[in-house]
């Protein structure tokens, strides 16, 4: 499989170095708008994400991977670029441990020693950073960034666009609304509203997304 990764910057070093472990996957460009025109040196190929059409012309089968950790940036790009979700890569590190009646969108990323267990579906476009534990039964909706070391306890559910911060646990049967971020080392004992923050041990609602908090309490 040839691979295309848009985005060039920490998060795309993981991503090349998942898709450098697999003898069965070749990158063969980088797109990120910092590239101001469409050229290719070597092997590779670089250009604006814009080139994306371009390089279907030149590859027909090539595959993408948006390799951006934010995950509004993530969705700005896939509505621009408007490919069939078939014209995406997904990715699992050769390290991370997948039941086999675990469902996982395209476009989505598996980082190393992550674990993904019974029957849990994780949607489009979203990472499932290192080491993170995603339990039995969890859906994970598109667009979601699950950090590093994160545990998803059963029966949970992260709406799109949601971001769980790194080492927050979620205990069973709790949802997280709708682009809502969890901070980091949370622990979420309570349904999490759509658009809002929610940080400590427990968590609490302190803002929406997009507000300054309003106290420090």
């Amino acid at each position: 499989m040839k691979i295309v990764i848009i985005g060039k910057g920490g998060h795309s070093k993981v991503i090349s170095d998942i898709v450098q472990s697999d003898p069965q996957i070749e990158i063969i460009g980088y797109l990120d708008d910092k590239y101001n025109d469409f050229f290719s040196k070597g092997d590779l190929y670089y250009g604006p994400i814009n080139s994306a059409k371009r390089l279907i012309h030149i590859m027909p089968d090539v595959k993408f991977i948006i390799a951006i950790g934010n995950n509004l940036v993530r969705e700005q790009i896939a509505k621009i670029l408007n490919l069939n979700n078939c014209g995406y890569a997904s990715l699992v590190h050769k390290n991370a441990m997948i039941s086999s009646s675990a469902q996982i969108g395209q476009g989505t990323v598996v980082m190393a020693n992550a674990v993904i267990n019974a029957d849990s579906k994780i949607g489009n476009h979203s990472i499932i950073n290192t080491s993170a534990v995603v339990e039995h039964d969890n859906v994970i909706g598109d667009f979601v960034h699950i950090s590093p070391n994160v545990t998803l306890t059963g029966g949970v559910h992260i709406k799109d666009g949601a971001h769980v911060g790194a080492g927050a646990t979620i205990i069973p049967g709790i949802e997280v609304g709708e682009r809502s971020i969890i901070g980091a080392g949370a622990t979420v004992i309570h349904h999490i509203p759509p658009h809002c923050t929610a940080v400590g041990i427990p968590a609490l609602v302190k803002k929406k997304v997009g507000e300054l908090i309003a106290n420090n309490d």
